[in-house]
Parts: structure tokens; sequence; C-alpha cells
């Protein structure tokens, strides 16, 4: 995942309706976002998955969030979901996924963590909730840990992004944040996307401004 030339950002939909697919696949695909996961506590989340594949075709990888137990690991994978993303380190999950090559980010957050879950076999660890430590706590992990792909979960909007890369994130993962219930209730998608242009073109900027104060 997160080939060269593709925007390390994945896009985490929760509590979505089927009217809200095509329009975010729509949006996801302008902006330039890859991937993009449906956490597995959304109601219908089996048939959101199966249609939002139908809708996005190659152009958007679907996975699924949320994956707490091997029942929802497998309803996941049934409906088609191409990587499994986990709030923590969850054994059966991670052994499944690791057995079967499916790409897995397992959350984790103390160097204990994340440093289990990467040695484990994590196709990169999802640092969660890295907005109640901020980026410098990346900085600090990796430090030790430098080897370690993270991909920063919370707290991440056009304000942050820049300064989670610039201390040592390799991707960033963005949602209710940016993704307002408000503006999908009422379908305000041109709030959405102008939303995720500027968080990419903060992270597309990100190396051409002096490193701002840490969040």
């Amino acid at each position: 995942m997160f080939g060269k030339d593709e925007l390390p950002i994945l896009g985490i939909l929760r509590d979505i309706s089927i009217d809200h697919v095509q329009p975010l696949v729509e949006i996801f695909t302008r902006c330039g976002i890859r991937y993009a996961e449906i956490t597995m506590n959304t109601d219908g989340v089996n048939h959101l998955i199966k249609e939002m594949i139908n809708m996005a075709g190659d152009r958007i990888t679907i996975g699924a969030g949320t994956v707490l137990n091997k029942e929802n690991l497998n309803d996941a994978l049934e409906a088609g979901a191409k990587f499994i993303v986990t709030p923590a380190l969850i054994d059966d999950v991670m052994n499944a996924c690791l057995q079967n090559k499916i790409p897995f980010f397992p959350g984790a957050l103390t160097p204990t963590e994340i440093n289990i879950a990467w040695n484990a076999g994590a196709t990169m660890v999802k640092l969660f909730p890295a907005g109640l430590f901020g980026p410098g706590y990346i900085k600090a992990i990796k430090a030790p840990l430098n080897n370690v792909k993270i991909m920063a979960v919370g707290g991440v909007n056009e304000k942050t992004i820049s300064n989670y890369f610039r201390h040592g994130a390799d991707a960033v993962a963005f949602g209710a944040g940016i993704l307002l219930s408000e503006w999908l209730e009422n379908k305000k998608y041109d709030k959405i996307e102008d939303r995720i242009t500027k968080l990419i073109n903060a992270f597309k900027a990100k190396d051409s401004n002096n490193l701002t104060k840490e969040v």
C-alpha cells in the first residue's frame, strides 16, 4: 500500500449511508485519495463495502476498520475488503491477516505495543490516538524504533499534517474531523472536498515550510 506516487493518506468512513458512497468516491478520486476504510461499527457495513468497491473500481482500494474480532474480519473479507485496520493489538485478527497475507494496520500507542505489532509483521503500525500526544511523539518513538512504519491516526487536519510527516510519520489517516457528520447529513459535499483539498495542499507544502510549533 501507499506506492511512491500515491498520497500516503487514508480516509476513514464511519457512520455513512449508502447515499454518501458515490459522492465520496468521486471526491476522493478527484483529490487523489487512493485508500479508504469503512469501519465495521457502521450500520450496514458489509453492503457499504461491497457498494463502494463496485463504485470505485480500481480508483480506490477499500478496506475495513474497527475490526475487533474474527467475526468482524470474516465479514469484512467476505464483503471484499482489501486491507484491515484495528484500534488495538488483537492477536487472532493479526495472526489471520498475516497467515493470509492481508495488509494489516494494528493500532498501538506505547513503544512496547508498537514494537510488538511491527515485529509481528504489520504492514504499518496505526499510532492511535496520535492527536493526544502530537507529532513530537512520533519523533521520540522513531529515535530507537527508526525502522517502524507509522500511520498517525487522530488529530490529523490541514493544520497538523505537515508536522506529522516532518516528525517521521509514514502515512496519516483522517476521519470525522474532516468528514463532518453535519456535512454528510446535509450533503454539503463541496465543503468536504474543500477540506480534503486543503489537507492535501498542506501535505504537499510540508517540505517548503519551516517547522511550526508542535501540536
